[in-house]
């Protein structure tokens, strides 16, 4: 028999035509369905290669069917055989089968079958050939302790990864803290570890057995609820500020506009934890949405929380023992009283409602300014909430935003020498409109009681004033309704009367009868 008809005679009966086949059929199949396989096909074709590859030997020794060398070749292009139609099995079923029923099989699971199949398919062979490996097996006590033995923590961690991945109770992605103080994403389940990735851009590998003896808290996880994990920021403040003045000023600042990452339910709040020496040790709870993204959230937090104690005049603490001692000469502190005060009458000066105000009357507006800063996102004011002050913006940009059929539209924005809020100062009217800072902004604010006693002094002022805000808002209503001159004059007339009334009767101008402020 010639040597080609040998080789054919040998890839027929090693059905090498059909593994053939199969891996075609397979590579169209991963184009065509299981992208996700591509990786693992290349396994396959070594394993298919190394077999044809042995194939030209098995047809030169096949003119010796009884030589040692034919069987034990013949033996090793089977093992290749095996391996390479039970991967190729593998990826069907778990690539592409499963998959298209929504069924997502764990992949040490997938891995723990391919194997199994493996094992089992090559000792069928090898009996077959004559290599009985089972009997060895079953029948050599001392080899099956010593294999025991050997593979007793590989076993315990093959055991330990199939019972994470079945039970669920540890998942790709999960944010876990375990005994040791490790804190990290879980990235991968395999075999015999599993792989964290932490914040530090360090990866540890666990062995699952030590998963499943020790205790391994999964963060951010609760049953029926979504992914949010509590923080904590802590500060302090002297004991000169009351709690309830600095829990409420923190509390607005966080809850008024969302903050990126920060859960709104719960909502982060601020609570006294605990009174020291001459501090108040306070503390902000909040529940971080990504948990990737921690330390960048608690700076945004911590931001707000300063800014928000900067507006109520409530200056952190300071240790007690500290002393500062600052050389300040009557030139320099005259220089910058100087400074700020040219500042407070320049905002004065840009708001065009105080155009009836002589000089005197605005120097004393300006000394009645409060400093009220914003970090960037924050809501300087709400839509439908109470708030009898108004805001000069110094530095900074703003938008303007009103809420229509559930979600908000910007109408505007504010630049410095903007000023907003002017209805509620003198009407007490609520917000029109939501005010959201769209960079750090610095503004002064004009509190009722400030304008308040001005208006005592010179109560005709409420007159000019209400001309002014109705001007103003008979301008908008004819751009908006498309008013002819007449009926404008009607509108004005009629809006300044109703504007006037609330002025008196919102700073208790009525006879000197003083209406308090709602």
């Amino acid at each position: 028999m010639s040597y080609a008809a040998r080789l054919l005679d040998e890839a027929v009966d090693d059905l090498s035509f059909a593994l053939l086949a199969a891996l075609i059929v397979m590579s169209i199949l991963t184009q065509l369905v299981a992208r996700d396989e591509r990786r693992r096909l290349r396994g396959i074709y070594v394993l298919t290669a190394l077999h044809f590859v042995l194939l030209p030997v098995l047809g030169w020794l096949r003119a010796e069917p009884g030589s040692g060398w034919y069987n034990d070749v013949r033996l090793v292009g089977a093992v290749f055989y095996v391996l390479a139609a039970s991967g190729m099995f593998g990826s069907v079923v778990f690539g592409a089968l499963l998959p298209r029923i929504g069924v997502n099989a764990p992949r040490i699971l997938r891995d723990v079958i391919a194997a199994a199949v493996g094992v089992i398919a090559i000792i069928a062979v090898a009996n077959r050939l004559g290599f009985p490996l089972s009997g060895v097996i079953t029948t050599s006590a001392v080899l099956t302790a010593v294999i025991g033995f050997s593979l007793q923590d590989t076993l315990g961690n093959v055991m330990g990864g199939l019972a994470l991945q079945m039970d669920n109770s540890i998942e790709v992605g999960d944010w876990v803290k375990l005994g040791d103080g490790t804190r990290g994403r879980v990235s991968e389940i395999r075999w015999r570890y599993t792989a964290i990735e932490t914040r530090n851009w360090e990866t540890v590998i666990v062995p699952n057995s030590m998963l499943m003896k020790g205790q391994v808290m999964v963060e951010g996880r609760r049953a029926n609820q979504p992914t949010q994990h509590r923080r904590w920021i802590y500060f302090n403040v002297d004991f000169r500020f009351q709690p309830t003045d600095v829990i409420g000023a923190v509390d607005e600042a966080l809850q008024a506009a969302p903050i990126e990452r920060v859960a709104m339910k719960p909502q982060p709040n601020c609570i006294l934890m605990d009174l020291q020496e001459s501090f108040g040790h306070y503390a902000v709870r909040y529940w971080l949405s990504d948990l990737a993204v921690d330390d960048p959230t608690d700076s945004v937090v911590r931001t707000r929380i300063y800014f928000a104690l900067k507006r109520a005049g409530i200056p952190l603490s300071i240790p007690a023992h500290a002393i500062f001692l600052t050389e300040e000469n009557v030139e320099r502190k005259a220089e910058k009283t100087r400074v700020d005060r040219e500042r407070r009458l320049k905002a004065i000066a840009e708001v065009d409602l105080f155009d009836v105000l002589d000089d005197a009357t605005r120097a004393k507006l300006a000394d009645r300014l409060r400093y009220a800063p914003f970090t960037r996102g924050e809501a300087m004011t709400r839509q439908g909430a109470e708030g009898h002050w108004l805001y000069m913006i110094i530095t900074g940009d703003a938008s303007v935003r009103v809420a229509t059929e559930g979600a908000e539209k910007e109408i505007a924005r504010l630049r410095p020498g903007n000023f907003f809020g002017e209805m509620s100062l003198m009407t007490g009217a609520r917000r029109t409109a939501t005010v959201v800072a769209m960079s750090d902004v610095e503004c002064y604010r004009l509190d009722k009681t400030g304008f308040q006693d001005v208006l005592r002094e010179r109560p005709e002022l409420a007159e000019a004033i209400s001309a002014i805000l109705a001007s103003r808002k008979a301008g908008l209503n004819a751009a908006q309704e498309d008013l002819d001159h007449e009926a404008r004059e009607r509108r004005l007339a009629d809006d300044k009367r109703a504007i006037l009334h609330k002025i008196r009767d919102f700073f208790g101008l009525d006879g000197g009868r003083h209406v308090a402020s709602a």
